[in-house]
């Protein structure tokens, strides 16, 4: 007994030493890409951080670049894609959890180091830069932003029929919209609150046109020769809601995809600074089966005030659109779909093609841009940066955890 006690209590020893030990998490990333990297989001599991830095809390923590100035994180918890929402770990858990932060790797900048060390006291909130929520005094809209770019899609009341001598707008779409800004802070509930958003008070405007169409990035299922699309949106839930990173899902009650009953459930996740959003949408049919996915773009997605022009463009894995306009700013959309087996269109989208399993996730890019900011000033410029952008998807940051 004697033993087993000493063994005991110097085990404790040795944890409490290994604990103490542990003060700082070092971070080194790393990548191979001979271009700039912006906003590059960075992801550590938290299970990791909590095993090399013991008694780690989640809001007690300084994340600091190897300049030692502090840095804006997040902790959130995002299930898997394929775990029922009923058997979530809560939050506090954090299952699933992810250390968040932000770095702008410079041009010929390969590698970067940070440190994380507990605090003693909570930090301070800090200024969210991406926010998604379900807008019921707009009809059941979702809507979703982060600094540079906002978006909406569209839900159940705005679908449901117009009650006898009202004058209640009725749309029946799955597709999505575009909020143009023109700055960085949030606005959707500004927006929404001062209700208007296709005039411009100075921070920008909704110009995009979606109606019936899959706007700037609905899907739906390509027989070849018919799009057969959902209804909208039938139900919704926010898993993490920035400062640097909103996860949200949509679910689409099942429709007729020519003669198959198909289901659907989008993931967003949004980062602050990108002009991207990752979706993961998955397809569920009764049977395990193959589909065939399309993405689209309507190729008429400005006012007609505007006098528009549109052109597309398309590469093997990416399709792009760039409308100019009389006064309102021109702008570029479009959908990077790594694996895509083809392109088609119909008479209100282009389409971008891909083939899926029934109840597997497929993963794809929606985004746009505005000539306002100067960065982006027309089509070639769009094509280098989607091009771009496709290639850093490719060729993702490489992680080294150590501790001190």
């Amino acid at each position: 007994m004697q033993i087993h006690r000493f063994v005991h209590a110097a085990w404790l020893t040795l944890a409490a030493l290994d604990a103490s030990a542990a003060e700082r998490l070092q971070i080194t990333v790393q990548h191979d890409l001979q271009a700039a990297r912006p906003n590059e989001t960075i992801a550590i599991p938290w299970a990791e951080v909590v095993r090399r830095l013991p008694g780690a809390q989640m809001l007690q923590l300084q994340v600091r670049d190897s300049n030692g100035t502090l840095l804006p994180y997040q902790v959130s918890n995002v299930p898997p894609l394929t775990q029922d929402a009923s058997d979530e770990a809560p939050d506090a858990d954090l299952a699933h959890g992810e250390l968040l932060f932000q770095h702008d790797f410079a041009l010929h900048e390969q590698r970067a180091s940070f440190s994380v060390e507990k605090s003693s006291t909570p930090v301070l909130p800090f200024p969210a830069k991406t926010f998604a929520r379900y807008v019921p005094e707009r009809l059941d809209d979702f809507a979703w932003e982060n600094d540079r770019l906002g978006h909406r899609t569209y839900g159940p009341a705005l679908a449901a029929p117009a009650p006898p001598g009202s004058a209640k707008e009725v749309l029946v779409t799955s597709g999505i919209d575009i909020w143009f800004k023109r700055v960085p802070y949030p606005i959707v509930d500004r927006w929404y609150s001062k209700g208007h958003y296709h005039q411009d008070d100075g921070e920008g405007l909704d110009m995009y046109s979606v109606g019936r169409t899959r706007g700037a990035g609905g899907t739906g299922i390509w027989d070849g020769r018919q799009l057969f699309v959902s209804r909208n949106y039938a139900s919704w839930r926010v898993i993490a809601n920035g400062p640097i990173r909103s996860v949200f899902e949509l679910s689409y009650a099942p429709w007729n995809a020519g003669g198959v009953a198909v289901s659907e459930v989008k993931r967003f996740t949004v980062d602050a600074g990108h002009l991207f959003d990752t979706v993961d949408s998955t397809f569920t049919t009764e049977q395990p089966q193959s589909l065939q996915v399309a993405i689209g773009l309507n190729k008429n997605p400005a006012y007609a005030e505007q006098t528009p022009s549109a052109a597309s463009y398309r590469s093997p894995e990416a399709l792009m659109q760039w409308v100019d306009q009389r006064s309102a700013g021109n702008f570029g959309t479009a959908i990077i779909l790594p694996g895509a087996s083809g392109q088609a269109a119909d008479t209100d989208n282009e389409l971008i093609l891909a083939k899926v399993t029934s109840g597997k996730p497929l993963r794809y890019h929606l985004g746009a841009a505005i000539n306002w900011s100067g960065a982006i000033p027309n089509a070639q410029a769009w094509q280098a940066y989607v091009q771009a952008y496709r290639q850093r998807l490719a060729s993702p940051v490489r992680i080294e955890l150590s501790t001190e």
